[in-house]
């Protein structure tokens, strides 16, 4: 079994902020994470017409939820900077995006892969749009139901684009007893493709077992701290939960060995001096 591909998800855990955005790509390169995700949206089109007017208590005061997802939102200046601070550090990095003129937005930078988020899942115009990139694709399944993600699926074997499916439960924080993790394996066989784990739980170690039931790309939201302002701050994990999992992924696959009984030396050794009857 070899290391998973570990993402760390810092979607909008920056709060709009390119000094923090950099400071938690450092944290993720520093515990051997091999990418930093974002989000990248337009907010007057992905921003539902009914929630746009609504009042919210933010760091700038209170402000409607359109003018707060505009505070979070970065644009050309702060990307370019995350490029060639990533490119620095030689971290990948890439982007869910939550509309198409931000899909166009993210064809600048040539990343890596593309990623689904669950909440776009059963948008076919994206999803068709996206998918004729023939760009390697996350797909999360979150909030959505099987035949969901068959049409999804549908999309991107039409045109011929390459995806992982990724098992997500849309709760922030998800409880335990709610992951469900015997997914992974249903979707590796009734689609035949890799998958993977976007966990939004509290815990590392559902991550770990993850990745022993198949999941070949994990992905964890990440923050500096917990009790920080924002609302995935506390289903991410910190510096102590980043390196836990990271140790472990890296160094389990050793656990396993090649599956072959055979006598070390010391077990040589040994048997001579316990098995008095040889």
């Amino acid at each position: 079994m070899k290391k998973p591909y570990l993402i760390a998800e810092i979607g909008i855990n920056h709060n709009g902020s390119l000094d923090l955005a950099k400071k938690l790509i450092k944290q993720a390169k520093l515990f051997n994470f091999d990418a930093v995700k974002f989000q990248k949206r337009t907010p007057e089109i992905s921003t539902p017409d009914e929630y746009k007017n609504i009042m919210r208590e933010t760091p700038w005061g209170a402000i409607s939820y359109l003018e707060y997802k505009k505070k979070i939102e970065f644009g050309l200046k702060e990307f370019k900077e995350i490029d060639k601070f990533c490119k620095k550090l030689k971290i990948d990095w890439f982007a869910s995006s939550w509309d198409i003129p931000s899909i166009k937005f993210m064809k600048k930078f040539g990343c890596k892969f593309n990623k689904v988020a669950s909440a776009m899942i059963t948008n076919l115009e994206f999803l068709d749009y996206l998918s004729k990139q023939r760009k390697k694709t996350f797909i999360s399944t979150g909030m959505c139901n099987l035949k969901d993600i068959e049409n999804a699926v549908k999309i991107f074997k039409k045109n011929r684009c390459p995806f992982i499916l990724f098992h997500c439960v849309s709760e922030y924080p998800c409880s335990e007893e709610r992951l469900n993790l015997n997914l992974i394996k249903f979707y590796k066989k009734k689609f035949k493709c890799d998958v993977g784990y976007s966990g939004h739980e509290s815990s590392v170690s559902p991550s770990v077992i993850a990745w022993m039931l198949g999941a070949k790309y994990i992905e964890r939201h990440i923050t500096l701290d917990r009790s920080m302002w924002g609302t995935d701050q506390s289903a991410s994990l910190s510096s102590e939960g980043m390196k836990n999992l990271s140790e472990i992924l890296h160094k389990a696959p050793i656990f396993f060995g090649n599956g072959i009984k055979k006598m070390s030396k010391n077990d040589i050794k040994l048997q001579k001096k316990f098995r008095y009857w040889l």
